[in-house]
């Protein structure tokens, strides 16, 4: 099931492909409720009659909802809208992860300090902006 940019599913405009996978693909989609981009993870056509594939797929829902942690993108819900099943997540900008990941020099505390993604640079970064 390919969606095309303005196929809409519930509240959210698709407006291009971010890629695909084994279970699904991947969407960019505008949030016209509350004016975000979010990512659409679209289970396909051929996996909506599988009851394993489908209870997989909201298990995977309910997972994403029970954590909360930085390198996990969020779930904002779980769309169906005639016969399309969708999660909604968190649109998390950057590199594919197709890619390889560089790997950080040095040990400790002393080399993820100064990493770009550590916890410490992104309370400085939100400390800056007044997110704290």
């Amino acid at each position: 099931m390919s969606l095309t940019p303005g196929t809409r599913i519930g509240a959210y405009d698709v407006t291009g492909p971010l890629g695909a996978g084994g279970m699904g693909e991947v969407y960019r989609a505008r949030d016209t409720k509350l004016d975000r981009d979010v990512a659409l993870k679209v289970l396909p056509a051929a996996f909506i009659a599988d009851p394993d594939r489908l209870a997989r797929f909201e298990r995977e829902a309910r997972v994403l909802a029970s954590l909360n942690h930085p390198n996990i993108a969020q779930i904002h819900g779980l769309e169906e809208t005639e016969g399309t099943r969708a999660l909604v997540l968190e649109l998390v900008e950057g590199p594919t992860l197709a890619l390889p990941v560089p790997r950080m020099s040095g040990t400790g505390l002393q080399s993820a300090a100064g990493h770009p993604n550590s916890s410490r640079s992104s309370k400085a970064k939100a400390m800056a902006t007044s997110c704290v």
